[in-house]
């Protein structure tokens, strides 16, 4: 028999978890049901045993006293004393002279009477031994007990006494079958469950195996349902979480290749419409093939600038974390405000940088000057013709002890600013708020993708706010770095 799930493969039966389940309940049920049917009828004999020596130790004992005397033993006085005596519980009494010679036996069906006795129990007796021995067989209890009979240290003869007890042995009998009965309905009943509960357990697995599957060929919304609060449900809701994330993971990557391909489909469709109509026309004045060739210039490095962000964000999701030291903030800052200064005055924008002293967080130099590029660069191109622009470096102290402080960077802008609805998304990578205004200033709509990627990977915050009266304020926070600080302490 085997095991299908319903993943396509196929496990045998005898390998799969539902035989093991099976197998290693009924191995306990069977280990303590023998245990049940052994244990209890082996104390019950033992008690039996013990019983009938104390019963016939007690007859015993009770002959030898009245028959040691100083006189000897006869038949006649044996059988007189013995009569009188009134033995009763056992099935024969048999009473020996010191030779061996049987003077009195109670049995009708071997009587030994006038003969010598060749019970070993008869003869260690006579050597001043007490001697029992019991034995269950044959659906009976058959026990023999001998003692000598002793006056003055002189051994006069010997008691035999032997019981054959069949109803003590048919209640016990009657008990191991009560018993017997009862592990099998336990068996049946332990067996039952247990397959009740591997089948439920393996059901639940094979539900998750099966979900397991279907994600793998790409159904990433598929959901796994287990109820039952156990270790099994909560590796379904992990399961569950987990196709969530590649579910909004693979949403990502979709929407990601389909906007890269719009993005390099557009410039790549402008060089072909633009070198197909130098190709038609032969008769192109060369003012108007230096202005097409200029045009396929802007569109080859418009490509270029959307293939180098894209491999800095692939670089950024794959490369392994840089090592990183203490980086002067404001240092990096000025050199950034030192390479826009052509741009800002091109477009007619003013940077006013306000930075203090110590601000030093734990990066890398060109991340933070990726960071602060990117966003001085977008409040300066997307401006307004004689606008501002605002860079501030200062510290703020956390809101709560033990925070320590923040280097806070903002840049700010007196430009159009953006809608509220859109800044959720502006980080998003290809993401622009009017994609003809940030074609014509010629954005890729992936610079602030990168700025948040790369202040994450350096364990800080970025955020986006509307600027009153006018315009848009982005704020960088970095934890400062007391590495001197700690260290003279």
């Amino acid at each position: 028999m085997e095991r299908s799930w319903q993943s396509g493969r196929r496990v045998p039966f005898w390998r799969s978890l539902q035989s093991k389940f099976i197998l290693s309940y009924g191995a306990i049920i069977a280990a303590l049901l023998i245990f049940l049917n052994i244990y209890p009828i082996l104390i019950s004999q033992n008690l039996v045993f013990q019983s009938k020596q104390d019963s016939l130790w007690r007859q015993a004992d009770i002959i030898t006293s009245t028959l040691a005397g100083g006189e000897g033993l006869t038949a006649e006085g044996v059988e007189a004393n013995l009569t009188k005596l009134g033995v009763t519980g056992v099935d024969r009494v048999m009473v020996t002279d010191p030779a061996g010679k049987v003077l009195y036996d109670t049995s009708e069906v071997d009587n030994a009477m006038d003969h010598y006795a060749l019970l070993w129990e008869v003869v260690s007796a006579l050597k001043g031994n007490d001697v029992f021995r019991s034995e269950y067989r044959d659906g009976a209890f058959r026990t023999r007990a001998a003692a000598p009979i002793l006056y003055r240290g002189m051994t006069q003869g010997a008691v035999y006494l032997y019981e054959y007890d069949k109803e003590q042995a048919e209640m016990l009998l009657d008990f191991q079958s009560n018993l017997r009965n009862i592990s099998l309905v336990v068996c049946a009943a332990g067996l039952g469950f247990s397959i009740l509960f591997s089948t439920a357990v393996t059901r639940r697995i094979a539900a998750l195996l099966s979900g397991i599957h279907t994600v793998r060929e790409g159904e990433y919304s598929h959901r796994v349902t287990i109820g039952g609060g156990d270790e099994l449900t909560r590796l379904a809701d992990e399961f569950n979480e987990l196709t969530g994330r590649l579910q909004t993971t693979e949403e990502v990557r979709r929407r990601f290749v389909s906007d890269a391909s719009h993005e390099l489909k557009t410039p790549l469709a402008s060089i072909r419409l633009l070198t197909d109509s130098i190709l038609q026309n032969d008769g192109m004045d060369e003012e108007t093939v230096r202005e097409f060739v200029t045009d396929i210039g802007n569109e080859a490095e418009r490509l270029t600038r959307i293939t180098e962000k894209l491999l800095t964000l692939t670089r950024m999701d794959t490369a392994p974390p840089r090592a990183v030291g203490p980086v002067d903030v404001k240092q990096v800052l000025l050199r950034v405000e030192h390479m826009l200064l052509p741009l800002a005055g091109a477009v007619n924008v003013s940077l006013h940088m306000d930075l203090i002293e110590g601000c030093t967080v734990l990066a890398t130099e060109d991340d933070l000057y990726q960071i602060a590029f990117n966003l001085m660069e977008n409040a300066v191109k997307y401006n307004l013709p004689g606008g501002s622009v605002f860079v501030c470096l200062q510290l703020r102290r956390g809101k709560r002890p033990g925070d320590g402080d923040w280097v806070v960077l903002r840049v700010e802008d007196t430009g159009v600013g953006i809608p509220e609805e859109d800044l959720p998304k502006i980080f998003d990578r290809f993401y622009r708020v009017d994609k003809a205004r940030s074609r014509a200033a010629g954005g890729t709509g992936l610079g602030l993708s990168i700025v948040r990627d790369t202040v994450l990977q350096n364990g800080g915050t970025v955020e986006a706010r509307r600027r009153e009266p006018e315009g848009t304020c982005f704020e960088v926070c970095f934890p400062r770095w007391h590495g001197e600080e700690e260290g003279a302490e």
